[in-house]
């Protein structure tokens, strides 16, 4: 059946997957980004601008009906957590948090005049597992995944809330991570399965969110990394990654996913 979904972020990585693999899937698609000329051009698709960051969804530019939306902005600030300031705590949250926020609200009436909608958010490995220099990312992300119980809760039964937590997977946003072949390498080996997280991995897992998990909503499927396997040697791998205990990476959020 075809269906219109609505993805925030899909003009790069995990979100330009999702897009194209819901074309693939004879789906429409209202596409919404910072940078809305980046996203694939075909037909079947609508670009709106918008920055996560940046105000209101523009809701008088979505149709009617929708039949899901997914929300992909965030960003990976690794930073030593005597080093975060209050300002880069709140940029994160704005980006994954209250962006995800506007993004539901704007589009809750049309989807609730879809037939089963579904809703997919987006946290990290980090929220549970605990990783350093990830003070940032995992408290932004653990209020995605609280929000993802709540609306769950909220929404039922006309609409289900889900969020995926990757592993880190191999898009522009883990770039600086994934730098070398020694990194890429590193990361994969944390991993159970050896190998570095694909984005068309987790976008098949969002159309199975939104076309086939009837019955699943509140759940948080992810790509686990196991501690014992991490312990010392990849907290110092991660350490390395940040580019050294005083300044960490990260992009800006608002500028991550969109």
């Amino acid at each position: 059946m075809t269906k219109t979904l609505l993805i925030v972020g899909g003009s790069s990585g995990i979100g330009a997957a999702t897009l194209d693999l819901a074309l693939l899937r004879g789906h429409r698609v209202i596409h919404a980004s910072r940078h809305p000329e980046l996203a694939r051009v075909a037909p079947g698709v609508t670009s709106l601008e918008w920055d996560a960051c940046g105000g209101d969804f523009p809701a008088q530019s979505l149709p009617d009906v929708l039949d899901g939306l997914v929300y992909c902005p965030g960003g990976i600030r690794l930073k030593p957590f005597t080093r975060l300031s209050a300002a880069e705590l709140r940029e994160d949250l704005e980006v994954s948090l209250i962006g995800a926020v506007r993004a539901v609200q704007a589009a809750l009436p049309a989807l609730k005049r879809g037939q089963g909608a579904g809703i997919v958010l987006f946290s990290t490995v980090a929220v549970r597992l605990g990783m350093p220099f990830h003070a940032a990312v995992a408290s932004a992300k653990g209020a995605v995944e609280g929000l993802t119980r709540a609306l769950a809760a909220e929404l039922a039964p006309g609409i289900r809330v889900n969020a995926i937590a990757p592993t880190l997977t191999d898009t522009p946003l883990a770039a600086r991570l994934l730098s070398s072949e020694e990194r890429r390498q590193a990361a994969a080996e944390r991993h159970p399965l050896k190998r570095i997280g694909d984005p068309g991995d987790v976008a098949r897992t969002v159309l199975w969110l939104l076309d086939e998990a009837s019955m699943v909503t509140g759940h948080r499927p992810g790509w686990r990394l196991v501690w014992g396997a991490f312990g010392i040697r990849g907290a110092r791998v991660w350490q390395n990654a940040a580019a050294g205990r005083s300044h960490g990476i990260g992009l800006p959020a608002c500028l991550a996913g969109s």
